[in-house]
């Protein structure tokens, strides 16, 4: 695309509500958007994440609340004046245009010249890897190149804002990995303000700046990817992102405690009045040679091993009775130094990696 694209805009939400029946389906949502930032809507089916997609998209009018892109209040704007890019989950692409056709029909809405349209159209094409398709029929094309036209028609007029409604679920998982780097790069080179909807939590995690988790019409944690896997802050974000053991801890004056052990720590825990302590699988590990003096040591019972190649998944029973579920890698293609089930084995975790969340309900 032209190196002269207007400037990315950024967007500002806030107090908005939207109310079906008895549901709120976005409740008091305040959250912005950077200018030129990639941020995803990530959550469950029914969590409100789609609502606050076509609330920016001018599709659905909220109850109340403000909307604003850059410094214009747009929340009573239609959505054809708003300047937005949008692709569908379905594409939405009109199946008796040539894929040109499809890619230029914004900028016929728009009255550009014939020489310009064409121009954007070769332009916008080459940017999605499609160059040359242009006379092809849109029932001619895989479903990944249909998401690539679906794409070029969004960004073919240059806009500061683009939205994205699930537009790889229909894809199968190779292709819908390759267009999630492919939409990143694509992202950076654009440089637009993008706001991402999907329920996947790994395809959040490998495509965005910033994830907003919505649960319940309500923002759970907004942070960057890493930030939100390591660090979340409840027990909804925790076993949304990623798996985890979750175990209660109890407060014992300064220190936290575990059936009676105090855990080492490497931060200092939340001050919620109720705690949980969350291992990731891959952050604890088997101890051969028992406990560890700088860490937290836990007894269990091998009950489960699962080869997977380049790493094993080992299930074990805690003495509390919690299952826990242990990920390391595999050295030389073997499983001999692991233990068997019904094998008594240590499990350490670091300080670093000892996590304490907000354990209520949310």
């Amino acid at each position: 695309m032209p190196s002269h694209k207007r400037k990315a805009l950024p967007i500002s939400v806030s107090g908005v509500t939207k109310t079906y029946g008895p549901v709120n389906a976005l409740d008091n949502v305040s959250l912005s958007v950077k200018s030129g930032e990639f941020l995803t809507l990530l959550g469950p089916s029914g969590s409100g994440k789609t609502t606050l997609l076509m609330v920016l998209a001018g599709f659905t009018r909220p109850d109340c609340g403000s909307l604003k892109f850059g410094e214009e209040e747009v929340i009573r704007m239609p959505p054809h004046l708003r300047g937005l890019g949008m692709t569908f989950q379905s594409y939405a692409l009109f199946p008796h245009m040539t894929v040109a056709g499809n890619v230029g029909y914004p900028l016929r809405l728009r009255k550009v010249a014939k020489a310009e349209i064409a121009r954007r159209v070769d332009e916008a094409l080459e940017t999605v890897q499609l160059g040359g398709y242009g006379d092809r029929q849109i029932d001619q094309l895989s479903g990944g190149q249909k998401q690539r036209v679906a794409l070029a028609r969004s960004i073919v007029f240059e806009p500061r804002i683009l939205l994205m409604d699930e537009p790889l679920s229909a894809l199968d998982k190779k292709l819908r990995d390759q267009m999630q780097i492919e939409l990143r790069h694509l992202h950076e080179k654009l440089g637009m303000t993008t706001v991402y909807v999907t329920h996947d939590q790994r395809e959040a995690l490998t495509m965005s700046d910033r994830i907003a988790v919505v649960n319940k019409g309500r923002i759970m944690q907004l942070a960057t990817p890493r930030d939100l896997y390591e660090r979340p802050a409840n027990r909804f974000v925790a076993d949304f992102i990623g798996d985890s053991t979750f175990l209660p801890v109890q407060r014992d004056g300064a220190a936290v405690t575990y059936l009676g052990m105090p855990l080492k720590m490497a931060d200092a825990p939340p001050t919620t009045a109720e705690l949980t302590l969350m291992i990731r699988p891959e952050r604890i590990t088997v101890s051969p040679d028992g406990p560890r003096e700088n860490a937290n040591n836990f007894t269990a019972t091998a009950t489960e091993v699962v080869y997977q190649g380049d790493s094993y998944l080992l299930h074990a029973r805690l003495e509390s009775g919690t299952e826990i579920a242990v990920r390391g890698g595999v050295r030389g293609g073997t499983l001999s130094a692991l233990p068997a089930v019904g094998d008594k084995v240590t499990l350490t975790l670091a300080p670093e990696d000892t996590v304490l969340i907000d354990g209520s309900e949310v």
